[in-house]
């Protein structure tokens, strides 16, 4: 039986601008939609304008005083937030731009609308290509993260379901997820990345495993560079076979990040990684940016 995928997109969300030379380009984001009207893939999917996220929204995970700040601060009065950017861990690689809460309320959005439709049987996928801002912490910014709209997502999902499985397949570990569960049982995190010799954001060590609820509900897979297609495919398959078999999850919510080139592998290795999850029947899933 068919599979009701749910596409989130915002046609303004590709027109914010980090600044010039910041490796973030959010109109990347315009050019993948681009891809799926020319190709047809719209035809496949139901397809939604997002949601906007309230402050209450973001801070369902984030602190009051952090998400506030976001709210207020602009490249016009920062000046006067030099203590709160400092805080906040607001700076180069997490720069002020201009509508900065705009664009996070935007992405931040479709992540939960996506997740609530989820919740309520609308769909069975739901893609949100703006998300995946998987560094964002509680109280601050980080690695051109402002609101983790992953884990705001998936405290939608555990109203409905009791165990919610993440899976991360960027090239940077997946921290601000894994630090938000890393004391509960009810999500499993599952992290693939570069790691070793400072990269960013040097966290991600298979010694990791979570803790008190958490523990073994956490699990790192640190690489290096030069691994190929294949070789990552005999890798992440049984991995995640033995963690579906083990943890039973009802949804599983997958961070992609392709899109910025923030990949250990290519893009056909990325399909048949998305091709090994595809036939997995028993969950709903999440797909994020």
């Amino acid at each position: 039986m068919a599979k009701t995928v749910a596409y989130f997109y915002d046609p303004d969300v590709g027109n914010f601008h980090y600044g010039t030379g910041h490796p973030m380009k959010p109109h990347r984001l315009a050019l993948t939609h681009s891809l799926v009207l020319h190709y047809g893939l719209y035809k496949k999917m139901i397809v939604f304008k997002p949601y906007q996220a309230s402050q209450h929204d973001m801070c369902r995970f984030h602190s009051e005083d952090y998400i506030d700040f976001l709210q207020r601060v602009s490249p016009n009065n920062m000046q006067g937030f030099t203590k709160s950017l400092n805080a906040f861990n607001v700076g180069d690689d997490c720069p002020v731009f201009p509508g900065l809460f705009e664009f996070c309320s935007r992405y931040t959005g479709a992540s939960l609308q996506g997740a609530t439709q989820l919740n309520n049987k609308i769909c069975d996928i739901a893609i949100n290509w703006a998300g995946g801002l998987h560094h964002a912490k509680k109280f601050e910014a980080s690695g051109f993260c402002y609101v983790n709209d992953i884990v705001i997502g998936i405290l939608e999902l555990l109203k409905y379901h009791p165990r919610v499985l993440y899976i991360d397949i960027d090239i940077h570990h997946g921290d601000g997820v894994q630090e938000a569960f890393y004391l509960t049982d009810r999500v499993m995190t599952v992290s693939f990345h570069k790691y070793g010799n400072y990269f960013f954001p040097g966290t991600g060590d298979m010694y990791e495993v979570g803790a008190e609820s958490g523990r073994y509900y956490c699990l790192n897979v640190p690489l290096r560079d030069g691994i190929d297609d294949q070789s990552y495919k005999h890798l992440f398959q049984p991995v995640i076979n033995q963690v579906v078999e083990f943890y039973q999850p009802t949804c599983i919510v997958l961070q992609v990040r392709i899109f910025d080139g923030c990949s250990l592998w290519s893009y056909e290795g990325t399909h048949r990684l998305l091709y090994i999850l595809k036939y997995k029947p028993s969950f709903s899933a999440h797909f994020l940016g």
